[in-house]
């Protein structure tokens, strides 16, 4: 059963070690990251499933990652905590038995390590103080099939896990628009900060509609790679009572940096 879950961006530069002084320039980012760890450690969960844009992406399926140990650090960033999880195997049998009988292409890869976009988020979820708590982890990429296959990937995602007697965590992880300022790493596009915008005002009034519908290109332009985790998400949560307990925004270095804690009733 779905218990937490949450949209987050995952920048290794709002992690002290590595944004050290320049932390302060994201300052919402890292407190509400700080937020989202006090809720998901207080819900005590089994699993977590967390959606990367940063693993193994194909084209035309869904990635799974079926290494038994799941493994990974931020070394080449500059910070050195080492992450090792048990991958929840049993849960994704069941995932991949739903998902081809549903006719979803969706492929499982082995011995890979821990993405940073699975990492950054990891890093404020689990805490290093509570040695005691080791929950099990699967790590999962979208494709780059239409939307409306991510929104059914995550429906059949969905089933599975409420079907399930284990306490899960969903974690959609992806930045916004790369291309907000004129010193935006992908260059600027005015449509950047208006996909932001849109697409924050879409999730605080739960349009799940409205965000299966936006303007592909408004999105090609904003130059982001959130959104099909998102919408992954929200696809597991269809059935499901929820709402938008926080949200914030900033964009410090010209890449939108979204966190969304939501609230399973």
């Amino acid at each position: 059963m779905i218990r937490y879950a949450a949209i987050t961006p995952h920048p290794p530069i709002i992690i002290p070690t590595i944004g050290r002084s320049n932390l302060n320039l994201c300052r919402k980012t890292v407190n509400a990251m700080k937020a989202a760890g006090e809720k998901f450690r207080s819900v005590k969960a089994d699993t977590i499933v967390i959606v990367s844009p940063h693993g193994p992406v194909q084209y035309d399926k869904f990635i799974i990652n079926y290494s038994p140990t799941l493994r990974g650090d931020l070394s080449s960033f500059g910070d050195h905590r080492k992450f090792i999880f048990e991958n929840d195997r049993e849960l994704i049998d069941e995932i991949v038995k739903n998902c081809r009988s549903s006719h979803l292409p969706v492929g499982l890869a082995r011995e890979l390590e821990l993405d940073h976009g699975a990492l950054v988020p990891l890093h404020y979820l689990i805490s290093e103080k509570d040695v005691s708590y080791n929950p099990r982890l699967i790590h999962m990429s979208f494709s780059m099939l239409p939307f409306d296959y991510h929104f059914h990937f995550g429906e059949v995602l969905g089933k599975v896990l409420e079907s399930s007697p284990k306490i899960v965590s969903f974690i959609a992880s992806g930045d916004l628009s790369h291309r907000v300022t004129s010193d935006s790493p992908a260059g600027y596009s005015p449509q950047g900060r208006i996909f932001d915008r849109t697409l924050a005002d879409l999730i605080r009034r739960k349009n799940t509609k409205g965000i299966l519908n936006l303007d592909p290109y408004l999105i090609e332009d904003a130059g982001e790679c959130g959104l099909r985790s998102i919408i992954m998400l929200l696809g597991a949560l269809e059935n499901l009572r929820w709402e938008v307990k926080s949200l914030s925004y900033e964009a410090p270095f010209g890449v939108g940096y979204m966190v969304v804690n939501l609230n399973i009733k």
